[in-house]
């Protein structure tokens, strides 16, 4: 018989290794349970939601960088550069990194930060105060469009969270010279105003892309993927930056002279239908438009219509001899008359004049008796042959289709006379510049073009050449000696004109005691190759018709421009040949 504590040991025994068996299992349980939730979680993780973490992951690390490209040069037809960009760099801040490197109080008495306060010319309490308020933000301009050598000095200055980016400001060679032409773009590089707003699809180009990795310092650690950026297109205008440059100088000075409230002046090259110049007065510094006026901006040759006055009259002639209305010889009587109760009448009285008569002294009484014996569809016609009531569609933007009237059935004989002498619609400067461009191509409308065209268009012939050139010759006479516009000959040149003078239309509908001057013409009219259109808009120095506003600063212009040009004389007398010769 066993001793009773040898059982009791047995039975102690027993229990304890039950008691390691169950913690043991216990113990194995919870390790194989955990293993198995990590095993799920770990599978979860990685194949059902791996896609969610790792765009989660990318928000966190990665970085699109945009790849500048440089904004397309504009030239002239010559290869003058008229707009360009010049590289600059903009200044900016990352807020958290200037505040875990400077106490506000040390950033202000930090030597570091006053050398950059006044490189940038920005007051330190002003730059301070813009990265407080944006204390949560981790990008912040101090400055755009500074200098590289301000910016290479800034960044000699080792300013924690002070970062340079690279960026280009647009320069304008020639300033206000083209300023209404070329326009501008903002501090980001678009274009705001003229040609670089309606051609900015070809000047800006596409910009590239790089994708890169950062850690939590801010570093590059990892290029991931890049886009190409798509090179700018410059633009070569039909523009000549020489008779752009004379016709700008001489403009100004005729609206400073006759203290006028703007001038604008076109010349077209008659054979291409290129622009050689466009240019208004007064104009703005496009380098710096501090304190410019937005008003001063508009390119007033393509926004601004006016009633063109007596410079419609050559087309009144040429729809009468189209319709067999008259011959070239016929004389017309210029009397005064009544319509309705309204008196037609010129500055001076005439019995009667000839065709050429009517155009040299520019007579409302000749004129609108012609075109009251013409149908007026007919004389309707006819304007809208010449492109007036169209747009010129050289492609720049905010230009006026000008005011045409739509088509009646009846108008009234005081409607039909004052049609004919450019009262009763609008029309743009480079409507009235299609208009003698297509005269002194002898009846071919050809499209106007801002571009360069390396092959010139045929155009439509919209007039026989025979009609064209009879009116072209009777246009002669308003330059010669008793003509209106005898302060527009050149010498040694013949030309072909017509001035005028109207009344400005008020904001209320109505006449003002206001005028605008016209001068239109083509030169050389024995073979004319340029059409020129010089508006003077409200003179106030005592003079205000065309023949003495409009008609200098035109034969000054076309003189340049012939002579530049090297285009022969066609009104050389016995002398002159001699002078020449010897």
């Amino acid at each position: 018989m066993k001793p009773a504590h040898s059982i009791k040991y047995k039975r102690r025994y027993k229990e304890t290794v039950s008691y390691i068996s169950w913690r043991f299992f216990l113990l194995c349980a919870g390790i194989g349970s955990a293993l198995i939730g990590l095993i799920i979680r770990v599978t979860y993780l990685q194949i059902i939601y791996s896609k969610d973490l790792v765009r989660e992951g990318d928000m966190r690390s990665l970085r699109v960088k945009k790849v500048t490209t440089t904004r397309g040069m504009i030239s002239d037809r010559e290869g003058s550069q008229l707009a360009v960009s010049v590289p600059v760099c903009a200044i900016w801040a990352d807020p958290k990194i200037v505040y875990e490197n400077y106490e506000n109080q040390s950033l202000i008495n930090d030597p570091r930060w006053k050398e950059l306060s006044n490189k940038l010319n920005i007051p330190l309490e002003q730059i301070n105060h813009k990265i407080r308020i944006n204390f949560n933000s981790r990008f912040v301009y101090l400055a755009r469009q500074v200098n590289l050598s301000v910016g290479e000095y800034i960044s000699k200055l080792k300013i924690a969270g002070i970062y340079l980016s690279k960026e280009y400001k647009r320069y304008y060679p020639f300033g206000p010279a083209t300023a209404h032409l070329l326009g501008v773009t903002d501090i980001d590089g678009q274009g705001i105003e003229g040609i670089e707003k309606s051609f900015n699809y070809l000047l800006t180009g596409a910009p590239g892309k790089r994708i890169v990795r950062k850690d939590r310092y801010g570093r590059v650690i990892e290029d991931v993927a890049s886009i190409d950026s798509q090179v700018a297109e410059d633009l070569i205008l039909s523009i000549d930056e020489r008779i752009q440059s004379l016709v700008y100088r001489d403009l100004t000075h005729s609206v400073k002279k006759h203290k006028a409230e703007s001038g604008t002046a076109i010349l077209v090259d008659i054979h291409t239908g290129e622009i050689l110049a466009m240019a208004n007065s007064p104009s703005y510094n496009p380098n710096n438009l501090a304190g410019t006026p937005t008003n001063i901006m508009r390119n007033r040759a393509i926004t601004d219509a006016f009633e063109p006055g007596s410079t419609v009259k050559p087309m009144v002639i040429v729809s009468a001899l189209n319709n067999g209305i008259i011959k070239e010889n016929s004389v017309l009587n210029t009397q005064p008359y009544i319509i309705n109760g309204h008196k037609i009448k010129d500055i001076a009285q005439y019995s009667e004049l000839s065709i050429t008569g009517i155009l040299q002294k520019s007579s409302n009484v000749g004129i609108s008796r012609l075109a009251l014996a013409i149908p007026a569809k007919k004389l309707v016609d006819a304007y809208a042959s010449f492109g007036l009531g169209k747009p010129t569609n050289v492609g720049l933007i905010g230009e006026s289709s000008g005011i045409f009237p739509k088509k009646k059935i009846r108008w009234s004989e005081f409607e039909r006379a004052t049609f004919s002498f450019g009262y009763g619609l609008m029309v743009t400067p480079l409507q009235l510049a299609r208009v003698y461009a297509t005269i002194g191509s002898f009846g071919i409308l050809r499209p106007l073009s801002i571009i360069k065209v390396y092959r010139p268009i045929p155009g439509t012939r919209v007039f026989p050449e025979k009609i064209m050139r009879k009116v072209v010759h009777m246009m002669e006479s308003v330059a010669l000696p008793g003509g209106g516009g005898v302060r527009a000959a050149i010498k040694g040149y013949r030309i072909a004109i017509k001035t005028g003078t109207v009344k400005k239309v008020g904001n209320d509908g109505h006449y003002v005691n206001q005028y605008i001057a016209y001068t239109a013409g083509i030169a050389p009219a024995s073979n004319p190759r340029y059409a020129l259109v010089v508006i003077i808009n409200h003179p106030t120095a005592g003079k205000y018709y065309g023949g003495a506003v409009s008609a200098p600063v035109f034969g000054t212009i076309m003189s340049s421009v012939l002579r530049l040009m090297n285009i022969e004389p066609d009104a050389l007398t016995a002398d002159d040949k001699v002078l020449i010769i010897n």
